[in-house]
């Protein structure tokens, strides 16, 4: 069996954080949303390659980021783009992926944003009952969060019907972006594509494909985090830090309060401040300042701000002000 990371999207929902690094690189206290995926992948013996989908721009990154680890499996794969406007759709690009990679193989698909703790092997052990395709899937409980994803409708596990983005879900259990295809299945990528589909969201495919051949849900509870905006990446942080807070050895802190689901990182400065619910990458410095639900870049320079609901950029400096 292979498998393929999905890593090529922009993130313009988390601009400027992610405008110069892919937002699978965000850390979760000492890892980062994309190391968790490959961990487990590398363990999973039934995985004998990991193709990471990613485009031109953020390539050396990811080829970077492989090189500094202890994976074996992870290789790149790229898709020609280097612009969001230039995207192929992220199944567009999978096509591309299994015909320029040559897979001729059972395949896993994961969403390379996606954060959920049930266990890959569960899902494959799932996946091998069936000899399906078969899709992970989440209650998230609330019909308004519902209208952003997949929307599944079940008969005890088979995906009897599939909405993308419904405007009135008439249900709340979504897919999460993790996938299984039997190798059959494989060549009805072209075969959508070739039509005219949609190429952009999975779910398009997903919705067409359990129309013409069965296909199942493994639905899990728990945890799941779809890591595209600062809400929902400072949710998994909060969630990971188990409301604690993490503050690097060497960031020096002075007369700061520092509360809830903050993670400090090295050679940060922080004076005078209030800090809660926030990530403050290194090399920042923020003094007399109250920060909460935030995210400030590397080498950012801040002073005299009431901080909320905000992100600043990359070596921005902002001596005095109010950003709300």
């Amino acid at each position: 069996m292979k498998a393929v990371v999905l890593a090529g999207g922009y993130a313009t929902r988390l601009w400027p954080i992610t405008r110069h690094r892919p937002k699978m690189f965000l850390p979760l206290g000492d890892t980062t949303v994309i190391d968790r995926i490959y961990a487990e992948l590398e363990t999973e013996d039934r995985i004998e390659a990991v193709y990471v989908s990613t485009n031109e721009r953020f390539a050396a990154d990811f080829e970077a980021h492989l090189e500094d680890s202890a994976y074996d499996k992870p290789r790149l794969s790229v898709e020609e783009t280097r612009e969001e406007d230039e995207k192929f759709g992220v199944v567009g690009a999978l096509g591309e992926l299994i015909d320029r990679e040559g897979i001729d193989d059972d395949l896993l698909v994961i969403a390379g944003d996606n954060l959920f703790d049930f266990a890959i092997g569960t899902f494959l052990d799932f996946f091998d009952r069936r000899e399906a395709p078969t899709v992970a899937v989440y209650d998230v409980g609330s019909p308004d969060r519902a209208t952003s994803y997949g929307v599944v409708d079940l008969e005890d596990d088979r995906v009897v019907d599939f909405q993308e983005k419904p405007d009135e879900p008439e249900g709340t259990r979504v897919s999460v972006g993790c996938y299984a295809f039997p190798r059959e299945t494989l060549s009805l990528f072209s075969t959508y594509l070739e039509a005219g589909n949609d190429p952009d969201e999975p779910g398009w495919f997903v919705q067409w494909l359990q129309s013409r051949e069965p296909t199942y849900a493994y639905t899990f509870t728990g945890t799941w985090f779809d890591i595209g905006t600062r809400e929902s990446y400072l949710d998994a942080v909060a969630w990971y830090l188990g409301d604690e807070s993490r503050i690097a050895e060497t960031a020096s802190l002075e007369n700061a309060t520092i509360g809830s689901n903050v993670h400090v990182m090295p050679e940060a400065r922080l004076v005078d401040t209030d800090v809660e619910r926030a990530v403050i990458f290194p090399d920042a410095t923020v003094e007399s300042t109250t920060v909460r639900d935030s995210v400030i870049d590397e080498g950012a320079t801040l002073g005299g701000l009431d901080l909320r609901d905000a992100m600043i950029g990359a070596y921005t400096r902002i001596p005095d002000g109010s950003l709300e």
